[in-house]
């Protein structure tokens, strides 16, 4: 195909949806014309309530005001994920966003950190991390650096209303010469020799021509496997949950400005506060569990009175084997699903249109053009993948056989690799451009038990009483930091958000 792409044409709504047609009006809009297709009769999945910080990157490119962006979707603060039971039952830990302790140039802070503790100087990895220390206290401030210091401040994301924040997306790209098109698609129309994509039908007749095809269906694929076949790449070995139950309820108390994830007997459930309701599901796997008693676990754990009844959401964790294939370009569910553990649903939206508008094929669809924007989404999607895994492989739980299966399986070779070199070293290594940080690993890791054998060499250039010293410095700083921020109802308050008094 060697034609110019003048008209782009995205089918479905949603996140995924808005969010490619805001993207694509922002960068393109004054070369491309952008359609969006969506059915009110299809209702969106809408689970995806939790961020991370890359999300706050995009929000600047659109050109969004935070405060106005807060107040549309209902949207809260995310510094972390407190992950609890996942080490063992009892365990807590936090993923923390934002750094932890001093960079070296050479070695981790946490080579530092696992000396101290051999040399009996007492102190809790997170006493370092300026995120965990404000997340834990319910306040939050926009900080670049620890007052005083070169030390980094406050990392930062969201939690919003799914749906809230698809219709906020929606009028911004209707203000931004986006034209909606109401209506459920019947059929596509291809080539007859290439097997592009020419045209899609909608029920009542109408015909949509195209250039280019953006497939944000949802799990149906109505576009890249109804229509095209591309086939799908099932990761279910590795990642056995099947089903999630979602339910929203009453806010309870304080706004935590962090997600929780409580693992049960067979899976996991998440818990994240927004202004007006907080968001809860559980998500499980049907082998080891079945629907009733999912739901009877989820609703005997959520904090506050059911606002609907639980709804069932089954999936199939993997992927597209070609997330691009001829003139379509799948995005969100469409292009495949990782459960939500790490909130990364919304950011592979958002990265990978990133990466389409970097690789625009403005004058026809090239192969290796095609070829190495499907090369990177694979590498971000397996990198994503065995950091998830991974959560479930280092576990020490033998209360149920879900655990101890998942702590038995066999894992890709490049994650095993990872934890046998952190067990062995403290080493962890992130390669290239790829989401999760090293200081990521090391919370997961060591927040499920996992102590290293062995820590950096550079860790013992320094005497006893100054890395004592050190130790101290730190922790001081961090608590004074944490200490002077607002409350997390402040911060919403000065942008102008209501809440219930």
């Amino acid at each position: 195909m060697t034609d110019a792409i003048k008209r782009v044409v995205i089918v479905g709504g949603g996140t995924a949806g808005w969010n490619a047609a805001a993207l694509f009006a922002r960068t393109l809009g004054k070369v491309i014309s952008i359609t969006l297709v969506e059915s009110d009769e299809i209702g969106i999945v809408g689970v995806g309530e939790a961020t991370i910080p890359p999300i706050i990157n995009f929000n600047n490119a659109l050109g969004f005001d935070e405060a106005e962006f807060l107040r549309a979707t209902q949207g809260s603060i995310k510094l972390g994920i407190q992950f609890e039971n996942w080490g063992n039952v009892g365990d807590s830990y936090m993923h923390a966003f934002g750094s932890i302790g001093k960079d070296f140039a050479f070695c981790g802070f946490h080579h530092f950190w696992l000396r101290s503790q051999q040399e009996g100087i007492t102190s809790d990895y997170w006493d370092f991390s300026l995120n965990y220390q404000t997340a834990k206290k319910n306040k939050f401030a926009k900080l670049n650096q620890i007052p005083g210091t070169q030390l980094p401040g406050i990392s930062y994301a969201y939690h919003f209303d799914a749906g809230l924040y698809a219709q906020y997306l929606r009028n911004y790209c209707e203000h931004s010469g986006v034209t909606r098109v109401e209506g459920m698609i019947k059929r596509a129309h291809q080539h007859s020799e290439t097997g592009f994509i020419e045209s899609v039908e909608l029920e009542s007749g109408q015909l949509i021509e195209g250039d280019l095809f953006i497939d944000c269906s949802g799990f149906r694929g109505l576009l890249i496997e109804q229509v095209l076949e591309t086939g799908y790449e099932d990761w279910s070995q590795w990642l056995p949950c099947d089903r999630a139950l979602a339910v929203p309820t009453e806010s309870n108390g304080a706004i935590k400005p962090y997600t929780r994830s409580i693992a049960h007997t067979a899976g996991w459930q998440w818990n994240i506060p927004l202004q007006h309701r907080t968001g809860n599901g559980h998500v499980y796997c049907s082998a080891y569990m079945s629907d009733d008693e999912a739901a009877r676990t989820l609703l005997q754990h959520v904090e506050g009175a059911p606002l609907a009844e639980p709804r069932s959401i089954p999936f199939k964790t993997g992927r597209r084997r070609k997330q691009w294939h001829k003139n379509c370009i799948a995005f969100g569910l469409a292009s495949g699903f990782l459960e939500p553990l790490e909130s990364t649903s919304i950011h592979l939206v958002q990265s990978g249109l990133r990466r389409l508008v970097q690789h625009f094929p403005h004058n026809g669809i090239k192969p290796a053009e095609v070829d190495e924007f499907n090369r990177q989404s694979q590498v971000e999607f397996e990198k994503i993948r065995d950091f998830i895994i991974m959560h479930y492989k280092v576990n020490a739980r033998t209360d149920s056989q879900f655990w101890i299966d998942c702590r038995n399986m066999d894992i890709p070779d490049s994650l095993l690799h990872r934890i046998e070199l952190f067990k062995t070293s403290g080493k962890v290594f992130k390669e290239g451009d790829e989401l999760f940080q090293e200081i990521a690993w090391q919370q997961v890791l060591m927040g499920q038990g996992m102590v290293p054998s062995d820590y950096h060499p550079l860790a013992d250039s320094i005497s006893r009483e100054q890395l004592a010293g050190l130790m101290a410095d730190l922790k001081s700083l961090v608590a004074g930091a944490s200490d002077n921020c607002a409350r997390h109802e402040e911060f919403l308050l000065s942008c102008g958000v209501q809440l219930d008094a």
